[in-house]
Formats: C-alpha cells, structure tokens, sequence
C-alpha cells in the first residue's frame, strides 16, 4: 500500500469513504470517522444519522448532490433532467483533464458539477439544482450554466418555484471565457424568472465562492445558508494583500453575512427541509396564479 494512497469515494448513498483495510483488527477501525473541523472521532452510524454533521462541533461535512436530493425532496417524486449533458475540453487541455473527469463522475455518478430536476417538497412543485463539490471542487462551466439555464426555463413553463443549491470554488478555469459567460447567463435569467413571479431560493453550503458566488447564487428571493458555511468572491489572504488590512473575526461566514444582511438565515441542515417548506408555503399563491 502506498504511503500516501488517496481515499476512493463511494457512489452517493450517505456511506463514509474509507481507505481498503485487511487485517481483520482494522475492522473496528471502520466503525469510526473523523471530523475535519475539530478532529473528534465520530462513530459512523451516529455520523449518518445525523446526516454528516459533526455531534461535537456541529460542523456541516460536505454531501453529495444526491444525498442532498433525498434529504429534501418528497421520496420518489424526483426526475433528473439533461443527464446527458456532459462537458468538453474547449481550451485543450488534453487527455489528464478529460481523465480527471471521468475519475469525478464515477465518484459522484454525475458526468457534471451539478445534478438538476424536477420534484415536490411538501406537496410544492419545484425544479432543483443541486451543486455538488465532489465534481470539479463544484465548478462552474458551460454544462452547469446550460442546466441551471434550463430548470429556470422549465420553471417559467410549469409555474414552479426554483430551488439551488450552491457549493462552488467558483467559474471553472479549464473553460475560461466560457465559464464567465455562465455568470450573466444565470444571472438574467433570474431577472425573467422575477417578471413571472415565481419564488427563487438559494441555499448556500461550505464553500461558495467565485463566479457562482457573485452570480445566481446571490440573487435569490430569499437566500439561506448552512451554519459556518464560507461565502465570498476570493479568498481572505488575497482580500487582506488588496486592502491592507486585517479582515474581522468570522470574516465570509454565513454568521457574518447574515449579521450585514446579505442573507435571510442560517437553518441546521437536519431543519433545511422544514424551512424551505415553510417558506414555499408563504410564496404558494404568488407562483400558482
């Protein structure tokens, strides 16, 4: 075994990841995880339980989209749309980058940063776009614009409300200019999305940054965070070279964006689904007209 062997991520089934073992002495070592946040050791079936949150520190672990899906959505009631959809190599980067990719969709079953449908939450019709970190640190290129493109146009037809879910480093390189242009193509169609009436809701995990940051995912008409989630444009060092300056405690935390405004509120994950029933529920006569 090499000393330094990466870790294989299994297929989404809220299962934790787990470097191969086989002295049978190991086997105990398998009933167990670590918190990235604080370090504790976690045992594992508590850990799903509680749907990869830490009991210790209450640090919110990443999910994968699909897990995220089921933890929201009625169950059997989502259909993924444009599966098909998968991205290309425009700037040539070559076959280490293609592979790279492959090597994402079979740890996540998706062929990009995204997983998008249609489904009900509470009884609420509604089209879903789930970013999912795994892939591409959540990266957005041309196929995850053209997805988030298209469940707000399926929106606009069905009279439905629109829900993503954002965790992103932001526009992806490997693109370039292409990437970019997905910022202004989401972004208007949020705006189209407002003239029709129907609700937009954000929900901003750890991380989201970059293009995403500063393009859908802050323009939603309510926008809710998990706790200690890291929001912003770039980074607090390169901020802190630029101004000069040393940025205040829990600067670019959901925490500190809510104190200042930007969002609505921070929801435990275990109260997400709850919450945005809530609020579909308050928006249920403004998108059903």
């Amino acid at each position: 075994m090499k000393l330094f062997e990466k870790k294989k991520i299994s297929r989404p089934t809220f299962k934790v990841e787990k470097p191969s073992k086989s002295s049978k002495d190991d086997k105990q070592d398998n009933l167990w995880v670590k918190c990235e946040q604080c370090g504790s050791p976690l045992f594992e079936k508590i850990f799903l339980q509680n749907l990869r949150v830490c009991d210790k520190c209450g640090f919110h672990h990443k999910l994968f989209a699909q897990e995220r899906m089921t933890m929201l959505v009625d169950p059997g009631t989502f259909e993924e749309l444009d599966r098909e959809l998968s991205p290309a190599d425009p700037l040539n980067f070559g076959k280490e980058y293609m592979d790279k990719m492959k090597e994402d969709t079979a740890k996540t079953s998706l062929k990009d940063a995204i997983l998008t449908g249609s489904a009900t939450m509470g009884g609420h019709p509604v089209m879903l776009g789930i970013m999912d970190f795994h892939f591409r640190g959540g990266s957005m290129g041309s196929v995850v614009g053209e997805k988030i493109a298209r469940i707000f146009e399926a929106a606009m037809e069905k009279r439905s409300a629109v829900i993503t879910v954002t965790s992103s480093g932001g526009a992806r390189m490997q693109e370039g200019v292409l990437a970019l242009m997905q910022m202004a193509k989401t972004s208007a169609l949020t705006v189209s999305l407002g003239k029709e009436r129907l609700p937009y809701i954000v929900i901003i995990t750890d991380p989201t940054t970059g293009g995403v940051s500063a393009s859908f995912a802050s323009l939603g008409d309510v926008i809710i965070a998990e706790p200690h989630a890291i929001i912003g444009f770039s980074g607090p060092r390169v901020i802190e070279q630029t101004i000069r300056q040393k940025l205040p405690p829990g600067f670019q935390s959901s925490e500190f964006y809510l104190k200042h405004g930007f969002i609505d509120c921070v929801v435990h994950r275990k109260d997400m689904r709850t919450t945005l029933i809530k609020v579909l529920n308050f928006f249920r006569e403004r998108y059903r007209q």
